[in-house]
């Protein structure tokens, strides 16, 4: 194979962006269906004029359907999706990025996407998809699992598909709200995932960030307490992975505390924690949910984060974090290896 796409690479050297700007088309179409010429060129940031004569090439060779609504996959072009993922992988390198990354980080898997959702919004779709297949794989039986928030976990959210009759999922929230967007709570996105897995679901009604005494009072709350024994029994978690300062934000914090994690050089965020780019915890925040010593219980603690505007918060929190898997895309990919490959020759 490897043989091949050299040859291929050699002859048409620009295969590669042609199969990946159709791979993209095919992407986009399949998440969105159906979906307008206007919508799809603004998804992929290609000019119309330059989409149309692609779209009428899928069109022709049976992959696309144009219909009054919009652009759908035929049944072909959905089979034929699934095997140019594979293929894209091998075409980009990415297998190579993989294997390269889980030896560096030191986790039990990486799985790479094509793409970087910092400039392509599509691929943050790509990247609940990967998630939702590597998820699926670990469900038997009974299942307890915990999700964070934040806009890839809602992505995730979304891919989710019904579990099977024999699986019992009851998905827990495993933190309280941030006063974000109300779809990007993590009590939202438990819910949402709950709801398409014909599963069921706990809620946690309360704000992230809660002084002590609220803290100690709240946490014996017999409600509260039954959410909690839930979340330390949880046999998966999913979780995302922040920016410092963007979490701090999010959070409401103070002046103060934001110009402290400035001057500690705090790069990431996960779980209430906060992390230099060496991995090291510079601040922590009372938060009602799971915290981060709790994740060793898991059978599977799997962090999603995309964009390689991500790729130096991914390095620190999975220099301290709990050694998982990840699900990543090309631009954080790239950008993680070319920085950290250096230090580990």
């Amino acid at each position: 194979m490897k043989e091949l796409i050299n040859i291929q690479q050699k002859l048409l050297p620009d295969l590669i962006e042609v199969m990946r700007k159709r791979y993209s088309i095919l992407s986009v179409v399949r998440s969105h269906e159906p979906i307008g010429r206007r919508s799809l060129a603004a998804n992929l940031n290609l000019t119309e004029r330059v989409l149309r004569s692609e779209v009428t090439f899928l069109r022709d060779q049976g992959l696309l359907h144009i219909g009054s609504s919009g652009m759908s996959l035929t049944e072909e072009g959905s089979s034929t999706l699934t095997k140019l993922s594979e293929m894209m992988k091998e075409l980009s390198g990415l297998r190579v990025l993989e294997s390269g990354l889980k030896d560096i980080l030191n986790l039990s898997e990486v799985i790479v996407v094509p793409g970087d959702s910092d400039s392509d919004p599509w691929v943050k779709t790509e990247l609940g998809k990967a998630a939702i297949q590597r998820l699926k794989q670990e469900l038997k039986g009974d299942n307890v699992i915990a999700v964070t928030g934040g806009t890839t976990l809602a992505a995730v959210a979304e891919m989710m598909t019904p579990g099977s009759k024999d699986q019992e999922l009851l998905f827990v929230p495993a933190r309280g709200g941030l006063g974000e967007k109300v779809e990007n709570q993590a009590n939202t996105i438990c819910a949402a995932m709950a709801q398409k897995a014909n599963g069921h679901y706990r809620l946690l009604h309360l704000p992230d960030q809660l002084s002590k005494d609220t803290y100690l009072s709240l946490i014996q709350e017999p409600v509260i307490k039954e959410v909690m024994e839930l979340l330390h029994s949880a046999s998966i978690v999913i979780h995302g992975i922040g920016d410092a300062r963007t979490m701090a934000e999010r959070r409401n914090s103070s002046s103060e505390l934001i110009e402290k994690l400035g001057q500690e050089r705090a790069v990431a965020e996960a779980f209430g924690y906060y992390f230099d780019k060496q991995g090291k915890v510079v601040h922590r925040v009372r938060t009602i949910g799971l915290q981060l010593e709790e994740l060793q219980n898991s059978e599977l603690i799997m962090a999603v984060a995309g964009g390689s505007s991500k790729a130096q918060a991914i390095s620190s929190f999975m220099k301290h974090g709990p050694k998982g898997v990840l699900v990543t895309d090309e631009g954080a990919a790239r950008q993680l290896y070319d920085e950290l490959r250096s230090d580990y020759r």
